[in-house]
């Protein structure tokens, strides 16, 4: 006979869990006793939950399964609700296991007592109060098939510490099969509904694909890349939709919307059909939606049909998996020449100007991020804080093999280190680099003491501008330059911060001096801080 706690560890490992994030507390304790005897998953102490979240959140994205993320009750469990609602936005699946108080003092407001199935109803893809200990292995089983199937996403397991005490009647057998009634996500696409896709691509004469991060989420990049080519068909991206085709690409005209290139816009706006790939286009992407449904034929492709004509209505909708979907289409008798329409969107990127002026003092953002990703290794990991930062990473990162990680939906402050972590102990060889300005670094500083103690090797590099810089900006263009609350100042001593967590430190004020410390940084065989000063009037348009 076991009990609840160790039936939960067995649940982790028939799921093949093998590494987990969290933070203990007494109403989790049973588990965290379960666990000690379980040699073959590793536990990684973080020091904030939110951050637990946001490394499995780098784990998963990596690995492409879902990744565990485990904290106490009360405070525990509501900080990481941030992280769970930043998962959500992104689809990023994740088991999270909250500790909950004994089941009798349920709804007392005792001590640490958090409705957390209440408090993250809107963040969460589903979410389980155990009461029953048998039911255990179902539930576990249920929500690893509810985060990795369909439209991915967090499922939240909050168990009370009585309930992980309390011994299973019989043996513990974990299901091989999660049986959930009306829970069917449609893979495939519908026949009807694929007929009318393959006779408008036909139909067009200046197709266009859009690639959202569900292309990614899919394993769909190689199948998209394939069917571009096959058919001479241009791509641009969303922000998360990067990395679906290289940077170099003939095929690739960028990534578009406010912060995107000019020329990706363009594309959009003489295209006469827009495939729109796993993603919902939202405000950043398409100020003006409406505009575009008027004016020219939208498919829209997800695995989820709430997130269809959410933003864009389409012409042609069409629910399922995009590695399925495209799979089938290499198949189609597509027949279109756009010999005329590539040349055309060359044209307008070789002409189209970048009008943005960026000072001459200290270190120019958009040279910094191409360098760094230029000279990072193909199959590198890039992972970009929120901020301007991140604008300018998106804007100008040089996609080869390697990752692009961020968060798109929710905007994080704070994600990437936290993320990075996640990411390198998922791919242990390849080379990760946590990306953020000095506000992000600040908010998630606290886990250089996890890269310390588990000996992560993990690259962090600070743009720093002593400002919270794209507050500050809007501040400039919208409230005639009244900068109130951004200011950063000096602080910390990063050098200071590097010794005191065993981290090796590098620094660059000049263009000058950028390609020789990104040599040493990236050639550093410990974990390293990297900080470039750039001046804080640079704005990202």
């Amino acid at each position: 006979m076991i009990n609840g706690a160790e039936a939960m560890v067995q649940c982790l490992k028939a799921e093949g869990v093998t590494r987990i994030f969290g933070i203990p507390g007494v109403a989790i304790a049973p588990f965290y006793e379960a666990l000690y005897n379980e040699p073959s998953i590793t536990h990684v102490l973080v020091r904030q939950e939110q951050a637990a979240g946001h490394a499995a959140s780098g784990y998963a994205r990596i690995t492409r399964r879902p990744a565990v993320c485990v904290t106490s009750s009360g405070p525990g469990a509501t900080n990481l609700i941030t992280a769970l609602a930043t998962a959500y936005a992104d689809s990023i699946p994740l088991i999270a296991i909250t500790g909950q108080v004994d089941s009798h003092l349920l709804g007392h407001d005792v001590f640490q007592e958090a409705d957390m199935r209440g408090a993250t109803e809107s963040f969460v893809k589903y979410s389980y109060l155990v009461k029953n200990v048998n039911d255990i292995p179902r539930i576990f089983k249920e929500a690893f098939h509810i985060a990795s199937t369909g439209r991915t996403g967090p499922v939240l397991i909050d168990i009370p510490c009585d309930v992980q005490k309390n011994e299973l009647k019989g043996e513990f057998v974990y299901p091989e099969e999660a049986k959930i009634r009306g829970y069917k996500p449609s893979i495939m696409g519908n026949g009807q509904q694929m007929s009318k896709v393959i006779a408008a691509i036909n139909k067009a004469k200046r197709p266009l694909i859009c690639a959202g991060g569900g292309v990614i989420l899919s394993h769909g990049e190689e199948v998209i890349r394939e069917f571009c080519e096959k058919n001479g068909i241009p791509l641009v991206s969303t922000m998360m939709g990067i990395g679906t085709i290289a940077k170099a690409h003939p095929l690739y005209f960028g990534m578009l919307g406010n912060n995107g290139k000019p020329y990706a816009n363009k594309a959009v706006a003489n295209a006469d059909l827009l495939m729109i790939v796993g993603a919902r286009i939202a405000d950043r992407a398409v100020p003006k939606p409406e505009k575009l449904e008027r004016r020219l034929t939208v498919i829209h492709i997800d695995i989820d049909s709430a997130e269809i004509g959410k933003m864009l209505g389409p012409t042609i909708p069409l629910v399922g998996d995009i590695r399925h979907i495209f799979t089938q289409l290499m198949d189609a008798d597509i027949h279109i020449d756009t010999t005329e329409w590539i040349q055309e969107l060359e044209e307008i990127k070789i002409s189209t100007v970048d009008h943005r002026v960026f000072s001459d003092r200290l270190v120019n953002p958009m040279t910094l991020v191409q360098t760094l990703s230029e000279k990072m290794d193909d199959d590198g990991i890039y992972v970009a804080d929120v901020g301007q930062n991140q604008l300018w990473s998106a804007d100008n990162y040089v996609m080869k093999n390697g990752r692009f990680l961020t968060t798109g939906g929710m905007g994080t402050m704070g994600y990437s280190i936290p993320a990075a972590i996640g990411a390198k102990m998922a791919e242990p060889d390849k080379q990760v680099v946590a990306v953020c300005g000095d506000g992000a670094f600040q908010m998630s500083m606290f886990e250089l003491a996890t890269i310390a103690v588990n000996k992560v090797p993990l690259k962090i590099l600070v743009l720093r501008n002593e400002y919270l810089g794209l507050v500050r900006e809007h501040q400039e263009k919208v409230y005639d330059c009244h900068y109130s609350g951004v200011q950063l100042y000096a602080y910390p001593h990063y050098d200071k911060l590097a010794q005191a967590y065993d981290m090796e430190y590098f620094h660059s004020d000049s263009n000058e001096t950028l390609e020789e410390e990104l040599d040493r940084f990236l050639a550093c065989g410990n974990a390293a801080i990297m900080v470039c000063d750039v001046d804080s009037a640079n704005n990202t348009k």
